[in-house]
């Protein structure tokens, strides 16, 4: 199979705006990834090109991208979703993620993603005393049900990235930041949770999500993203449920 790439890029030491990068490859498999491909025009065609990644196994979330216009991991996107079924041909449209400043072609700054992040207190808060018998705080089944979901997040800014409020206003603290707290807010053996529900409550807080849904059809753990959001503002508005 033949596959032709078009690549975003940009240099800000050479360019004074962006372009399009245009690459074709051949004997292209239907069980390679986009990251197998942008691997190729690096190694192959164009030195120059920037991207980052890293274990290339969907679990450092580091190569979130926009692959014809909607986010995804480069690792987990398989040329056999972008092609036609009986097609020798697929055309694949590579940009970095939105919201973010761009660095350089596909490598966008993370920092303001990692501050909000940050500022949700993401860790387990307890000044409890540890068992005298010094067993680990425990808690059941159902207690841990509560927020199973949110421990998936892999911190990629695949849904921060694809909200357009977050677009709008960086200082929205995103839906990442808000799964992240979501995780410890509703562990029963956590005690941080007035401070990080005053955080959330915020201008830029919770507030700020409008449902649109992107965020969950981004997330590539498929974390009800929408849904913990909804359960913070419950939290907020009538304490935690």
């Amino acid at each position: 199979m033949q596959a032709k790439l078009r690549i975003r890029r940009f240099n800000p030491e050479t360019d004074k705006k962006p372009w399009w990068g245009e690459y074709t490859l051949e004997d292209v498999l239907r069980t390679d990834s986009v990251l197998d491909l942008l691997h190729r025009v690096k190694w192959e065609q164009d030195g120059t090109l920037t991207l980052r990644r890293s274990c290339a196994h969907g679990v450092c979330g580091s190569d979130a991208m926009r692959i014809n216009g909607a986010n995804s991991l480069a690792c987990k996107t398989l040329v056999s979703t972008l092609a036609g079924k009986n097609s020798e041909m697929v055309k694949i449209q590579v940009e970095p993620i939105l919201g973010l400043k761009v660095e350089k072609d596909l490598l966008v700054d993370m920092e303001p993603f990692f501050d909000h992040y940050r500022s949700v207190m993401p860790y387990f808060i307890n000044e409890t005393a540890v068992p005298a018998d010094g067993r680990e705080r425990l808690q059941s089944p159902e207690d841990r049900a509560r927020f199973d979901d949110t421990t998936k997040c892999i911190l990629c800014a695949a849904c921060t990235s694809s909200c357009p409020s977050f677009w709008a206003d960086g200082r929205y603290v995103g839906p990442a930041a808000i799964v992240q707290a979501h995780r410890f807010i509703f562990d029963s053996r956590d005690e941080g949770y007035d401070e990080r529900l005053e955080v959330l409550a915020d201008t830029f807080g919770v507030w700020r999500c409008r449902t649109i849904f992107n965020c969950t059809n981004a997330c590539p753990r498929e974390i009800k993203v929408t849904e913990a959001i909804a359960d913070v503002k419950m939290a907020i508005t009538s304490g935690k449920i």
